[in-house]
């Protein structure tokens, strides 16, 4: 999934000196190692139409000299992060940012530059620097998060004003921001059905699974604030010989907070490819998300990947998973830890044949594909309004296709 090749700024221009495909430049406040989520799923896709770089938020080494660490990612895609001396002022560590990005992207005049953010804070490196479509993909409401500075929601308004294009990582989202931009447009969370469907086909157990009883709920993903620990204790609780099998990596919260009990298991993160093999021992998905800022405007990626596993799932009550998933009938959504329980009874005792129909019926009509080619369109319409600058607009249309 991760191919690697470190490379120079030098070396990476000579790999793209001959390419006749448009740039499109990604500024993440993820790193493409940590979860592989919407932003892998999207830049994968987009390296079929450009050649797309992302550009991840600087590492602080002692005495370092400020330079670009790019690497190759698969056909055309590089990741790249800026290096910085330890010790610089803010002030000095945007100014070095900027000046990286402008020294890697500087010989790709010649060709359409497109900018697409998942972080308002890049914005304030990337000002002076120039493209032909800026994209914003809002896929969460950032400044809600823990430890969020009240400069992102500054930022973010300078972003929807140098926007182009604004998409929403959900409809909760969507409907929040949509009065903000003139040109918003909702793609909430999507799937590779057929990466998830491996789950429904059973294999051995991984290593630290294998000796875990039945029946086992599971989680996978970020483990932070948006998790209800209070509540997962207080589950475990009620049902001792129920299984909670708990993947993901844990961020800005103290690992002591989390429960912890013989029938809790935390196996730490795993890679996408490892996620099926996991799933395929479970009985059942469990979302404990917290109601609170964090998750107020999530769409769960993995509802879908759930379902696609083939796994019934319970979750607390999050807008973009009650609609549309909770409405139709797809997953159980639970208010409190008594009513966790009695889904979860339920559903590990009722036949799943009529309910996977259902469910891939639902998820026959998106995937990360689908999501894609729309967003692309959207794009080339985009660029297409843009009546002023025909030149780059015509090698866009052109190139990307």
């Amino acid at each position: 999934m991760h191919e690697r090749a470190t490379t120079s700024a030098h070396a990476y221009h000579s790999l793209r000196a001959s390419s006749q495909k448009p740039l499109l430049v990604c500024y993440s406040h993820l790193r493409w190692d940590f979860v592989w989520q919407r932003p892998q799923h999207l830049m994968t896709r987009a390296a079929k139409n450009y050649d797309v770089l992302v550009i991840e938020e600087p590492i602080l080494e002692v005495g370092a000299t400020p330079h670009m660490r790019v690497s190759q990612r698969g056909h055309n895609l590089a990741v790249a992060v800026p290096i910085l001396p330890e010790g610089l002022s803010p002030t000095d560590v945007l100014l070095h940012q900027h000046n990286l990005v402008e020294d890697l992207i500087d010989n790709e005049d010649d060709r359409a530059r497109v900018f697409w953010y998942y972080t308002p804070m890049a914005i304030a490196f990337t000002r002076g620097l120039e493209c032909d479509l800026c994209v914003y993909d809002n896929m969460d409401e950032l400044s809600l998060f823990h430890g969020a500075s009240h400069e992102l929601m500054l930022l973010e308004r300078d972003l929807f004003e140098r926007a182009d294009l604004v998409f929403t990582g959900g409809l909760s989202l969507y409907e929040a921001k949509r009065r903000r931009h003139r040109n918003v447009h909702a793609f909430p969370s999507s799937i590779d059905a057929a990466h998830f469907a491996a789950a429904r086909r059973g294999r051995c157990d991984p290593g630290d699974q294998a000796n875990i009883p039945f029946p086992r709920l599971g989680f996978f993903g970020v483990i932070d604030e948006r998790m209800d620990t209070d509540l997962l204790d207080e589950v475990a609780q009620l049902r001792p010989d129920w299984q909670f099998v708990m993947i993901g990596p844990i961020v800005k919260i103290d690992p002591k907070v989390l429960p912890r009990h013989a029938n809790i298991h935390w196996l730490g993160p795993k890679s996408y490819c490892e996620l099926p093999v996991y799933l395929a021992g479970w009985d059942a998905g469990f979302m404990p998300f917290a109601l609170n800022d964090a998750t107020r405007f999530i769409s769960p990626t993995k509802t879908p990947e759930f379902l696609a596993a083939g796994l019934p799932v319970i979750s607390t009550r999050i807008a973009d998973v009650v609609r549309p998933y909770g409405e139709k009938g797809l997953v159980e959504i639970a208010d409190n830890a008594r009513d966790v329980v009695a889904r979860a009874e339920a559903i590990l005792k009722r036949p799943k044949e009529l309910w996977l129909a259902k469910v891939d019926r639902q998820l026959a009509t998106g995937s990360w594909d689908k999501t894609w080619a729309s967003m692309h369109q959207l794009m080339l319409s985009a660029m297409e309004s843009k009546a002023t600058r025909h030149a780059p607009i015509s090698r866009l249309a052109v190139r990307a296709e």
